[in-house]
């Protein structure tokens, strides 16, 4: 089995950079780590970096996941490789622009490029946001799925996601004790779905609805409260359509052994406690 530690970072191909650094800085309140030809790269905690824009597609889009040593990711390629699936070794100029000591990408079954990678950099420095959004970290990641069954299987049986709740057939997954760090959500091509940050409490929420709708910036979801990790959120448009959260206040499952993951409808009550309806179309029926 593939160990997974965490989600380490999000890069994302954008055909206008300079509005997308001016968006990420300005609206989500990211801290500028490094600013490369071609990509900047964004802070959100401690880590060097947890999102990057990149000249390119905006169709390209890359999650990144960390493994523990350089044996495991060999080992990982290995166990990718018995599955027909094509894995790429990254140059050490590569390696270099990511600040991680080693990775490979491949594609999970719907076709999400993925890294796999090792060593990844600390900055060694406290994240400055540029507006006070009250962020204190990069949390997860949804993913489209064009078979969730199929994907369910793969981050489960392949690697060491546990699913700790399903919204219909949309499996909510953790690596740690965070009650999900993947989700995956049905739509007919591959791609990232939504981008998480967590914020320090309710009132940064309610302080960011307010700054995002005085901006006019498209509002797709919230503010509300999820049934299945208890998190309070917002949800919000981005550059080239990508989807950001922010929420607070997501539950914590340490008691691995007697959790059991529970079903939610596949409907707006499935997705938010509080009544509010999504417009978002992975969300949708």
């Amino acid at each position: 089995m593939i160990e997974l530690k965490d989600v380490v970072y999000c890069r994302l191909g954008t055909r206008d950079l300079e509005g997308a650094v001016w968006f990420a800085q300005n609206i989500l309140g990211l801290e500028v780590s490094e600013n490369r030809k071609g990509a900047v790269h964004f802070k959100s905690d401690s880590r060097d970096h947890t999102l990057c824009y990149f000249e390119g597609d905006p169709e390209d889009q890359v999650t990144a996941f960390e493994l523990g040593s350089s044996a495991d990711l060999h080992a990982a390629a290995a166990t990718l490789e018995t599955l027909q699936q094509k894995v790429y070794y990254g140059t050490r100029e590569e390696c270099e622009a990511r600040h991680v000591r080693e990775f490979i990408r491949f594609s999970d079954p719907t076709g999400n490029s993925i890294e796999f990678v090792v060593r990844p950099a600390i900055s060694g420095q406290r994240y400055h946001g540029t507006r006070d959004a009250g962020i204190t970290g990069f949390s997860h990641v949804g993913l489209c799925s064009s078979d969730l069954e199929r994907d369910e299987k793969f981050w489960t049986r392949v690697c060491n996601a546990r699913v700790s709740d399903r919204i219909g057939d949309a499996p909510l997954m953790r690596l740690g004790s965070i009650h999900h760090t993947i989700a995956l959500f049905p739509y007919h091509k591959a791609g990232i779905q939504h981008i998480n940050h967590q914020v320090e409490s309710t009132d940064d929420i309610q302080r960011s609805t307010n700054f995002i709708r005085d901006r006019q910036i498209n509002i797709t979801f919230g503010p509300g409260r999820h049934p299945t990790s208890s998190a309070q959120f917002l949800y919000f448009s981005g550059p080239d359509g990508m989807t950001f959260e922010y929420s607070t206040g997501v539950c914590e499952i340490h008691d691995e052994p007697l959790w059991r993951d529970r079903q939610f409808a596949f409907e707006p009550v499935g997705f938010c406690q509080w009544g509010a309806k999504p417009n978002i179309a992975a969300f949708e029926d």
